[in-house]
């Protein structure tokens, strides 16, 4: 009996392929890709010449029986298109049917675009929430983000070029003016980390061209440390808040988050202070 090999591979840079990922690819009966055009290109830079088989989405149900039976003769090895496979893509299935036909699964581990982007985000690692690509639709983004607003994790997301803007506003009308991290191309030759604010981070990729995977690390819901914020140490903030010439709203939410007082009484205060 075989062994399915989980083997990560780079994200950009071809550089991070690890020797024994190299070697596993070279020494198992067949590689199971997320997409075989793209792992042709990889193998063919480092010289491998095992047989590839197509796995994806949507014949992730009929290639079951196919790789198992693979299995039967001789490791295989999964791969997905970029990073560590069986996260965000269907090869945790593949990992369920071979467990459950008594096949070892092992990994062979390497890049993961959501653990690269939160160790360099400067946003707390001891505790995160991976949570894949956001909803493409505006209104179910909305609920989904609802759902784990109150959450204290780190906030690990997916986004496409093409809904970055919209995302980064719908995480900062939903979770307020939080700390994130946008990591864009990591390892690539454009690579960029752009941290700061959800409202800063809206205001600079709206001018920015759509190009790139991004990867965005956001600030958990954070703890009030020592109970509810005096009127007075409230109004302290607010003062230092406005000095930087930032808006009731920007205010209200950010304020929100440390102080214990809602976005409604705090928007009054700065009201009454201005």
């Amino acid at each position: 009996m075989g062994t399915l090999y989980l083997v990560a591979t780079p994200i950009g840079n071809l550089e991070d392929m690890s020797p024994r990922a190299i070697r596993m690819l070279k020494e198992a009966n067949l590689i199971a890709a997320e997409d075989t055009r793209h792992t042709g290109k990889l193998l063919k830079h480092f010289g491998i010449e095992t047989p590839l088989t197509s796995y994806f989405e949507h014949n992730k149900i009929n290639k079951l029986d196919y790789i198992l039976e693979k299995l039967s003769g001789g490791d295989v090895a999964l791969v997905s298109d970029a990073g560590t496979p069986a996260i965000n893509d269907p090869g945790y299935e593949l990992v369920r049917a071979a467990l459950a036909s008594g096949f070892d699964v092992v990994p062979v581990p390497g890049p993961s675009a959501p653990l690269a982007a939160l160790t360099v985000s400067g946003l707390p690692t001891d505790s995160f929430l991976y949570l894949g690509y956001l909803p493409h639709k505006t209104s179910e983004r909305h609920k989904f983000i609802g759902q784990i607003e109150n959450l204290p994790y780190t906030l690990i997301f997916l986004e496409s070029p093409y809904r970055i803007v919209e995302s980064l506003e719908d995480l900062l009308s939903v979770l307020g003016d939080r700390r994130i991290c946008v990591a864009r191309e990591m390892t690539k030759m454009f690579e960029e980390y752009w941290r700061g604010t959800l409202n800063g981070a809206v205001e600079y990729f709206k001018s920015q061209p759509a190009r790139g995977e991004f990867t965005l690390v956001v600030e958990g819901k954070r703890k009030v440390e020592s109970g509810k914020w005096t009127e007075e140490e409230l109004l302290a903030a607010i003062k230092k808040e406005l000095a930087e010439e930032k808006s009731a709203k920007e205010i209200s939410a950010e304020l929100a988050e440390q102080s214990g007082w809602t976005k409604k009484e705090i928007y009054t205060l700065v009201n009454r202070v201005r």
